[in-house]
């Protein structure tokens, strides 16, 4: 059973989101927050499965209501089993269009998944469960919006970090370009000539180098470590 934290600042749209979820035979809400500060709170004391998010509340109460929560220790797990660890929550949050600055920024925080606020009920619960098992949720659209938000970034140098490009070989340098480019695996896999098996091959070995769950957390290691700059 999966279980979720609803954030939004409206006590209608909690219930809704509420009854939508309890639908679901495999999902279940084990708590409501109107804010950031008691989102936090009941994260820490419930640690649910996902923490459902509205962006407007993450926009009142800071960005850092997302890096708390998702970057919290992990904690024993509460069935006791030997070694079993309960991980921080996934975060799953609600945007509306045109929210690129917002989604850039939620994304370094630790988001997990984005998804737009006039999704059907399935497309909810489905994300819902996308997310807690740690894969990440980011609507193409989202995504469009996100390379754009990068790449008007303007660093002064590139951003000290713990992995650095000498862990990718060359090719896998040439393959992060092209994806900090937007370019789909068939469009990098044509114009380096190489088979789309192979791209898939280097972007899944990228993601476990860098530690990046989606495409535009590769993009932001690509533009932050100086392999690709703004044009």
């Amino acid at each position: 059973m999966t279980s979720v934290l609803v954030v939004h600042g409206q006590a209608l749209q909690r219930h809704g989101f509420r009854m939508l979820l309890a639908a679901q035979p495999d999902l279940t809400v084990v708590g409501e927050a109107s804010g950031g500060f008691e989102a936090i709170r009941l994260s820490t004391e419930l640690r649910p499965d996902v923490v459902l998010m509205d962006s407007r509340v993450a926009d009142t109460d800071g960005i850092d209501t997302i890096r708390r929560i998702t970057r919290a220790p992990a904690l024993p797990h509460p069935s006791g089993t030997t070694g079993a660890i309960r991980k921080p929550p996934q975060v799953l949050i609600l945007t509306g269009t045109g929210r690129d600055e917002y989604a850039y920024a939620a994304l370094r925080a630790g988001a997990r998944g984005f998804l737009l606020q006039d999704a059907t009920p399935d497309e909810l619960a489905a994300a819902v469960r996308i997310v807690a098992t740690g894969d990440a949720l980011i609507t193409p659209g989202v995504t469009r919006a996100l390379i754009d938000a990068v790449r008007q970034q303007r660093p002064g140098r590139p951003t000290e970090r713990d992995i650095g490009l000498d862990a990718l070989t060359e090719r896998e340098r040439d393959v992060l370009v092209a994806v900090a480019s937007g370019w789909s695996n068939t469009e990098i896999a044509a114009r380096l000539s190489i088979a789309p098996t192979t791209v898939k091959s280097h972007v899944s070995n990228i993601f476990g180098k860098i530690g990046a769950h989606a495409r535009v957390q590769a993009v932001v290691f690509a533009y932050e470590s100086g392999l690709v700059r703004p044009a």
